[in-house]
């Protein structure tokens, strides 16, 4: 579909590729991931055609049509959200129209043209789903969270987050054969992620996404492109497995690199003993020659493992806080009404529903920033709350540097810790020295996510911490808060770090709160089901011993069926790598043959040459059925991703 052929680009003399040779097949769903700034959006935006290469050939199969969504930057006005969307099926309503136009002059005098370009363009119209396409627009408008009543609103009402859900149905609808998407998930809650992978994970044609949810990358993709050093390394596969293989790889190569240093150090050795023996002069120039002509092994960079620990939190009661038929509003508006609430200390909960539903404003009434209209807060003993809201980049001095402002609140025995916390929230090196004030919206969340998890506090308040955060990044914050000893309620649009760490998710939905016990992959579990599912559980009830049983039984079930999926995909797994090595072996022995076969000496020899074809044939059908064994085993495991 598309091929690089020795593709350079560069910034000043910063190479982001360098004699590239890459191949895209029609139907390929491809994430890209590297470091922050290694060049996935560069890369994008060169296949998008907004980014010329500076050397090079970039080849697109005739009738390739790109759609690309950028991360920022998109703005929609002049229009009805449903009229702006609608006109990414222009070349349908032409038809329409033309329909239109042909039925009125069909009534007044029938001309067999006439009747003949009609049939066509209505069965053409038919074939391309023109009769259905007002109810395709309200299909992907409601999967990305909007409401009916969004659709006549004028486009310049919606906010940026909402502008990119605009952009990102138009391209849905349009359905270009190479589809670019930049963070996509950006500004998505978890229903509209959901939508979206189930949408993306069947997509017709080519897609090229930039994601930090892993989640989304495991169920979407079926192939990861690494970007390093300017060269792109693909990995058969989802995130998950790329990880797998990519340590796997890294592990060759680092014993390869290693005999390969024992090697020059000995040749090495060798020239600076005998450089200047006459008597050695031709040997050490051999010896010269053979360093010159071997290719140095690179490694990738070693990803520094980050470690954070929170510091102990004050000792609490059993109960953290407690909400009793607590009502919320803003004036005539009810957010949240006749919600019970009760967490325990120890519990990790997640709090999860669509944007505009009222979690963050639950997350103010349970910080104790917003006092609920009726209803009562009621806090354990000993409670110390540490908050993160959305906004909490506005509680920041903008004349600090970064490292002046996390130490004016970091305790004494965690100041060694700080540039390692600043390191995994993206803070490297004279990053530190930035004023608070050139910081970006990003850079500053970042940088009050990683104060606020210096404060010693037993209850965790945590509103979108993942936003803005690179996988690594999300990695560190998600074992840190695996070996937190406190209270934990978050709201985190992340699917993969919900699962990992909630062992309770509140639906916040038609102003009430609801609790399920589990993680969100029971939660959805259990909303699937007959609605009387044993895992759905009042949190007013949830005391009670019998749903708890139930709920343990359910749970139990669910996990043995849980680890018997994994059980089985790893040993898919391991049978993929396996055959994997076979594959490699194969080919290595049918090179080898193959260069013995081109001696000149065989044409005559006929004895020697026919048990070498024998050979050929059998090993080429054993890779044949290696390959096909192979594509199953991959197709399997893409499934069970």
């Amino acid at each position: 579909m598309l091929q690089f052929r020795q593709v350079i680009k560069q910034f000043a003399d910063r190479k982001v590729l360098d004699q590239v040779d890459w191949h895209v097949r029609p139907g390929d769903r491809i994430g890209l991931c590297g470091e922050n700034g290694a060049g996935k959006t560069t890369l994008l935006r060169i296949l998008a055609g907004r980014e010329d290469v500076d050397s090079g050939e970039l080849q697109l199969a005739r009738g390739t049509t790109i759609g690309y969504l950028p991360q920022d930057g998109l703005e929609h006005r002049g229009r009805s959200l449903f009229a702006e969307v609608s006109t990414a099926l222009a070349d349908l309503q032409r038809i329409e129209q033309e329909l239109v136009v042909l039925e009125r002059r069909i009534s007044s005098s029938a001309q067999a043209a006439d009747l003949e370009r009609y049939a066509e363009l209505q069965e053409l119209f038919r074939q391309r789903g023109g009769y259905a396409m007002e109810a395709e627009v309200g299909r992907v408008l409601k999967g990305l969270g909007f409401s009916e009543s969004d659709w006549q609103k004028p486009c310049e009402h919606f906010s940026g987050g909402w502008q990119m859900r605009i952009a990102l149905a138009k391209l849905l609808l349009q359905q270009p054969t190479l589809l670019l998407l930049d963070e996509p998930t950006n500004h998505l809650d978890l229903p509209a992620r959901d939508w979206l992978e189930g949408y993306l994970s069947a997509y017709p044609h080519t897609l090229i996404l930039v994601s930090h949810d892993r989640f989304f990358l495991d169920q979407v993709v079926t192939r990861i492109v690494e970007i390093w050093n300017a060269r792109l390394t693909d990995y058969p596969g989802n995130y998950t497995r790329y990880l797998v293989v990519r340590n796997e790889r890294i592990d060759a190569l680092r014993e390869a690199k290693r005999r390969q240093d024992e090697e020059i150090a000995k040749i090495e050795a060798f020239i600076s003993k005998f450089r200047y023996n006459a008597n050695k002069a031709t040997l050490v120039q051999s010896r010269v020659k053979q360093l010159e002509k071997i290719e140095r092994i690179e490694m990738p960079p070693e990803r520094k493992r980050i470690a954070f620990s929170f510091p102990a939190p004050p000792k609490g009661g059993r109960l953290a806080l407690e909400l009793a038929e607590v009502e919320q509003g803003y004036g005539d508006l009810t957010v949240i009404e006749q919600v019970d609430l009760t967490i325990e200390r120890g519990e990790r909960m997640a709090l999860v529903g669509a944007n505009g539903a009222g979690k963050s404003t639950l997350m103010r009434v349970l910080a104790g920033v917003e006092s609920p209209r009726s209803g009562v807060r009621s806090e354990g003993h000993n409670l110390q709350i540490a908050y993160f809201a959305q906004d909490q980049a506005k509680t920041l001095d903008p004349s600090l540097t970064v490292l002046d402002q996390i130490t004016r609140v970091t305790p004494f025995d965690m100041v060694p810790k700080l540039r390692n916390l600043l390191g995994a929230f993206l803070f490297h090196g004279d990053d530190v020295h930035k004023r608070v004030s050139v910081l970006s919206g990003g850079e500053r969340n970042r940088l009050a996510l990683a104060i606020l998890l210096l404060e010693p506090a037993n209850l965790l308040l945590l509103d979108e911490p993942t936003n803005h955060l690179d996988l690594q990044s999300k990695e560190v914050l998600l074992n840190a808060l695996k070996g937190y000893q406190g209270t934990l309620v978050f709201v985190s649009h992340d699917r993969y770090f919900v699962d990992a760490l909630a062992s309770r998710v509140v639906e916040v939905a038609d102003c009430r709160a609801t609790s399920y016990l589990g993680n969100y992959e029971d939660f959805l579990r259990a909303r699937g089901g007959d609605g009387h599912s044993s895992l759905r559980v009042e949190a007013t009830v949830a005391a009670k011993s019998a749903p708890v049983v139930e709920v343990k039984v359910a749970r139990v079930a669910a996990h043995a069926e849980r680890k018997a999926a994994q059980r089985e995909a790893q040993r898919r797994e391991r049978q993929l790598l396996e055959l994997e090595a076979r594959i490699a072996d194969l080919e290595t022995e049918l090179a080898v043959l193959v260069e013995e076969m081109q001696d000149p000496s065989l044409a005559i020899d006929h004895a020697r040459l026919s048990p070498l074809i024998d050979r050929h044939h059998a090993l080429q059908s054993e890779l044949d059925a290696a390959m096909l064994r192979w594509e199953e085993l991959h197709e399997l495991v893409g499934e069970a991703g």
